[in-house]
């Protein structure tokens, strides 16, 4: 049998399980990290010091390369997959480089979506540690904010000395898990001794705002200062309630004195990878942690971080959110795309990708047209990597070249799953070779002292294409209580279907004039940004009817199978 089709039966575990890692002080000497610097939990994995970020830096930061991809389908793009084999292709080139992602949530990976480790040849590892409990930093972030959970309420249930309105209390609990029947729940019940009753629900730890101040906060101080501002509900006169007024910021931090740590790991091919952090992108803003980004470009000359679903959600808000308040910008984009998907953007059934359709792939060329102008928007250079499968036809690899060069798209086919580092290098070349001549000027889209709805018009109509936006009721209620107390500066992060530049998951490729419905808007004040929750996006999804957990298990010696 040849190596390719050895290759191509393989699943992601075997081949994660028949690489051979270095052991993780490899790792970090090869950063030029002391033995104090970071403490390894394991042979294969480390928490590394943020006393690393306050060293004097002798060299210059290194340049931030950002990987998204188009709008995501059942039929896979591979961003992750992306990251890693570019970080693995710019080390074959010789290049000092560092990949930066984020970490996997327990509820896709026993769901659908799987995790988030790469795929093939181009994979982090301990991708089966990483996948379920890695170095317990969302389960820290699930205790601290159940903990802030179970303060409030037993604040309530001792005298409630701050008049907390429980009808009017915003701070739902969290779980690490897909769990529909926890959205909407009743506590508090059984009599005065065990509470007081009232409405609750579970929203997924990945949606928390901890976790996105654990992603955004710059050190345990700032993590501090943040965590501090958070508001948990109103008064009965409908004031606002912090974290603060409860004086239970300095527990919560306590509780996250590890997490906030970056976590060191390699891939296949022994390329460092932060691993950091994990706020989805539809429902959050999708990036990893400022902390781990900031230490790998002290640490690495080119840095590969990635950002969650299309680039109207992930790359949108690593601009607009993480970019603004971590004061970093992108020096370059990488947008992913796959013939597969696009042509399922064109219209084409997924059971019938493997069958040629120029004409599909030419109607669903649009959703890529339109994240490149996206990204062109914002002043940043771009290369599409579009990710080669073994049904695309030849017609269609020239279609899509003659549709790129039709819009001056500056493109490379990839094929790190297959081949590692080495299916990347020439989409390292090209990259490289962007960020060299790049003359362009970073801005933003939207200034921050603008108006909520003018914010929020500005990221639907331009990210989006959208017509118009519509504000229900309740958003309108809510858009004055977020003025009257203050918040209206803070920068907006839209909760929304990942499927769609619009709110309706079904409408695929480039819908054009369709209206954004927001009917929900939420104060994330110690993130520093106001969450606006838009058509039927859920914060705590569901389970599928056969959910990924159906297939794993562990064999008579203990190892994972089924895990992808």
């Amino acid at each position: 049998m040849s190596t390719s089709v050895e290759k191509t039966i393989k699943s992601d575990l075997d081949i994660a399980k028949n690489a051979s890692m270095k052991h993780i002080q490899e790792i970090a000497e090869a950063l030029h990290l002391s033995d104090e610097a970071y403490d390894a939990y394991g042979k294969y994995k480390a928490k590394v010091s943020l006393d690393v970020l306050k060293q004097p830096n002798q060299t210059k930061n290194g340049k931030l390369i950002l990987v998204t991809a188009i709008s995501p389908t059942s039929a896979g793009e591979g961003k992750s997959t992306v990251t890693v084999g570019l970080g693995d292709a710019l080390k074959k080139l010789g290049k000092n480089a560092v990949i930066a992602m984020r970490e996997p949530s327990l509820g896709p990976v026993m769901g659908v979506k799987g995790g988030a480790c790469g795929g093939g040849y181009a994979q982090v590892l301990p991708m089966d540690d990483i996948n379920l409990h890695f170095t317990g930093d969302i389960h820290a972030i699930t205790t601290a904010h159940n903990a802030l959970s179970a303060l409030i309420d037993n604040h309530i249930h001792q005298g409630n000395a701050l008049n907390i309105d429980p009808r009017r209390i915003i701070w739902k609990r969290v779980l690490d898990m897909n769990d529909r029947a926890l959205r909407n729940v009743v506590i508090g019940l059984g009599g005065p001794v065990q509470g007081v009753p009232r409405e609750d629900g579970f929203d997924i730890t990945v949606a928390s705002e901890i976790m996105a101040i654990l992603c955004l906060a710059e050190d345990e101080k700032d993590l501090k200062r943040r965590l501090a501002k958070v508001v948990i509900g109103y008064t009965y006169k409908r004031e606002p309630i912090t974290v603060e007024q409860l004086q239970v910021e300095g527990a919560l931090t306590l509780l996250l004195k590890d997490a906030i740590k970056p976590n060191l790991v390699q891939t296949i091919e022994h390329t460092p990878a932060f691993v950091h952090g994990g706020p989805f992108a539809n429902i959050a803003h999708g990036c990893n942690s400022v902390i781990a980004t900031k230490m790998a470009l002290k640490l690495g000359d080119y840095v590969v971080t990635e950002a969650g679903f299309g680039a109207d959600l992930g790359a949108e808000k690593f601009l607009h959110i993480k970019s603004r308040s971590a004061g970093i910008q992108p020096d370059a984009v990488v947008i992913v795309a796959t013939i597969r998907a696009l042509k399922m953007h064109g219209g084409e059934p997924k059971n019938e990708l493997a069958i040629e359709n120029v004409e599909a792939l030419q109607k669903g060329f649009e959703n890529l047209k339109k994240h490149c102008e996206n990204m062109a928007s914002f002043g940043l250079p771009f290369v599409v990597a579009l990710n080669r499968f073994v049904t695309d036809s030849d017609a269609e690899l020239a279609t899509f070249a003659e549709l790129c060069a039709e819009q001056n798209i500056p493109y490379e086919l990839t094929e790190v799953w297959g081949k590692g580092g080495d299916g990347g290098v020439n989409l390292a070349k090209k990259l490289l070779t962007v960020i060299e001549n790049n003359d362009l000027e970073f801005s933003f889209l939207y200034d921050v002292s603008d108006t909520i709805p003018n914010k929020i018009r500005m990221v639907a109509q331009k990210i989006y294409g959208a017509k118009d936006v519509d504000f229900s009721s309740k958003a309108q209620k809510q858009m004055q209580e977020i003025e009257k107390n203050g918040w209206s500066h803070l920068p907006i992060c839209i909760a929304k279907t990942q499927y769609s530049f619009s709110d309706d998951p079904s409408k695929l490729g480039r819908p054009t004039d369709f209206t954004i419905t927001v009917r929900e808007l939420k104060p994330s004040v110690g993130a520093g940004f106001i969450v606006a929750l838009t058509g039927d996006v859920m914060t705590m999804p569901g389970l599928p009817k056969a959910p990924a957990a159906l297939q794993m298990d562990v064999d008579d010696n203990g190892e994972a199978i089924g895990l992808f």
